[in-house]
């Protein structure tokens, strides 16, 4: 998006004029200011479309002074609201200029330019008549590029029907897509679960990752930004007699695509549940998820969203995970 801010107003060349009072003397007002463009967060929006289809904005710009040393009004700041999680870059220089992360946090983008001063300024006991003012400031200008990431606790990834929506559906209010294909979610859903008393974290379902993600590959990377803010990962992987791979292959692809497309990623909390319990059929797949956590010292939980065994205790432990995560980043 290209954010322009106004141009501060003109002072002014004026001389008083009265009835009586022959020379009176150098009045010009100075210009106002002209408006800053500045990107506020909201906790109530979600996306950045808006910005998708209108990319030009303009400040206004700064009243030109006026005789009688009046002062032109400044130009009207334009807020911009954005969702919280949204990260301004300049485009030109690459750089990261803010990221708003807090409800009701500001960023001036571009600030506007500095009114000119009038010519009653200028005036002095050798130059007593200036017949000159100062011009308004141009507003700064820049190109800017949006890129919203998710704020959650908690990310649910896992290979395509790894159960991701349905378990997401069982911890929360969330209603996600579900359907017995892959890629039946197309965008991040977040939810809200709650536990103990007056207790809650955010969780995220994340849209299913394949091999290649991190080179935009299926749904892409454009969905593994969205885990850069999470304090916990949790991994789901499918332990049902009809699903295909090695259960812990499968687990070993999703953590090569975090490592390639981010190594902080890689080096965050993790822990994997084992999805569809309910259909394990001998459990062999179970024993082999296990014995491979147990050897990669991943805390393992076998569940089914279905039924709801094994989800208590998995709430239990996200929950303790999150408020260790926020404790420790005192």
């Amino acid at each position: 998006m290209h954010v322009k801010a106004g141009d501060g107003g003109n002072g002014c060349v004026s001389f008083r004029r009265e009835k009586y009072i022959p020379k009176g003397g150098p009045d010009g007002g100075d210009g106002g200011r002209g408006g800053h463009i500045i990107f506020k967060a909201k906790r109530n929006i979600n996306t950045l479309l808006d910005f998708k289809y209108y990319q030009q904005y303009r400040a206004e710009k700064g009243q030109h002074g006026m005789g009688k040393n009046m002062h032109g009004r400044n130009g009207k700041d334009l807020v911009l609201p954005v969702p919280a999680g949204t990260q301004i870059k300049d485009i030109v220089t690459g750089k990261i200029l803010c990221d708003l992360t807090k409800e009701g946090q500001e960023f001036i983008a571009v600030k506007g330019g500095r009114g000119g001063l009038g010519n009653s300024h200028f005036k002095s006991a050798t130059r007593q008549t200036p017949r000159f003012a100062q011009p308004g400031e141009s507003g700064e200008e820049k190109k800017l590029f949006l890129e919203l990431k998710l704020l959650a606790d908690v990310g649910l990834i896992g290979l395509p029907n790894a159960g991701k929506s349905t378990l997401i559906s069982s911890l929360s209010s969330a209603k996600p897509k579900i359907a017995d294909y892959p890629f039946t979610t197309l965008k991040p859903v977040l939810g809200v679960v709650k536990y103990g008393e007056f207790k809650s974290f955010v969780i995220a379902d994340i849209p299913g990752l394949i091999e290649g993600a991190h080179e935009g590959t299926g749904l892409g990377f454009q969905f593994l930004r969205h885990v850069e803010r999470t304090s916990v990962l949790l991994h789901l992987v499918d332990i049902s007699e009809i699903a295909e791979g090695d259960p812990a292959t499968n687990l070993d692809k999703i953590n090569k695509e975090l490592a390639l497309y981010s190594p902080a990623l890689i080096s965050k909390p993790q822990a994997v549940a084992g999805t569809k319990l309910d259909i394990k059929g001998d459990g062999q797949r179970l024993d082999t998820l296990a014995q491979y956590c147990k050897d990669k010292q991943y805390d393992f939980f076998p569940v089914c969203s279905v039924t709801g065994e094994g989800i208590k205790e998995l709430i239990i432990y996200l929950g303790r995970k999150v408020e260790e995560h926020k404790n420790s980043s005192k």
